[in-house]
């Protein structure tokens, strides 16, 4: 199903992202409704914009970021090499550019900027900006985003597809980064400490990480969500930095000419 949808529905996925952004953009910076306050006209924000961020970031790209922010350009690059270089029996599906490798540098980087970059962060905020049903009374489900289209039927059996709909997309995606953390995390304790790279222990961590998410959610936002989330900000730049001054610094800046 996976390969079907790829294959058939790419120019979808594409061409709604870059809806998405337009519409953002069009709502934020031309029209006032950017300027419409969730809550009320004289509403306070609760949050400084550098904990909004550090929650948002957490929760919105997670550990996907780090896993694909390298595994997709070097993916995209060694498949193509791969073909150029004779070596693979078939088309990569990720070999953007076949044959061509400056063109799959290239291609290997619009593809994580398009994944990565202002996208994401667009379908993320469509999906906000239904929060705005509560200005109207509504209370703060996905039902109440298809109350103009449905009207009193999202009190019913409409409105439960959609919420249980919600559900399962929350709990795929939350799973899918699960799966990748502890996937990675798996990944590099065997190459620092040998700890073999098993399910077993992917399922170790997994545990771990699902028991730190509850203790960060009982006391919370204040105490647990907004501060894990700041330490994992700290921590992210750290990492940022060590690879800069640490690696090949003259290298990785030059990459982002």
């Amino acid at each position: 199903m996976r390969n079907w949808l790829t294959s058939n529905l790419d120019w979808f996925f594409l061409s709604a992202g870059n809806i998405f952004l337009i519409v953002c953009l069009v709502l934020m910076i031309i029209t006032p409704l950017g300027r419409v306050r969730m809550g009320g006209t004289e509403v306070e924000p609760e949050y400084s914009y550098s904990g909004w961020f550090a929650m948002l970031f957490a929760a919105g790209m997670g550990i996907g970021l780090m896993f694909y922010g390298v595994s997709e350009p070097i993916t995209h690059y060694s498949t193509s090499v791969a073909e150029n270089a004779g070596t693979a029996d078939s088309w990569a599906p990720l070999a953007g550019a076949p044959g061509n490798v400056e063109a799959a540098e290239k291609l290997g980087m619009a593809a994580t900027i398009y994944h990565w970059g202002l996208h994401p962060w667009a379908i993320y905020a469509i999906v906000g900006l239904a929060l705005f049903a509560y200005n109207k009374g509504l209370p703060l489900t996905m039902r109440s985003i298809f109350y103009p289209i449905f009207g009193e039927r999202v009190w019913g059996w409409t409105g439960h597809i959609i919420d249980i709909l919600a559900v399962f997309a929350t709990l795929f995606g939350l799973a899918t980064s699960l799966g990748f953390g502890a996937s990675q995390a798996a990944a590099g304790l065997y190459f620092l400490f040998d700890v073999p790279n098993i399910t077993t222990t992917q399922i170790v961590l997994i545990i771990c990480i699902t028991g730190m998410a509850l203790l960060s959610v009982v006391p919370g936002l204040d105490a647990g969500v907004k501060r894990l989330s700041e330490i994992n900000m700290v921590l992210a730049a750290a990492l940022l930095l060590f690879v800069l001054f640490a690696g090949q610094t003259v290298a990785l800046l030059k990459g982002f000419a």
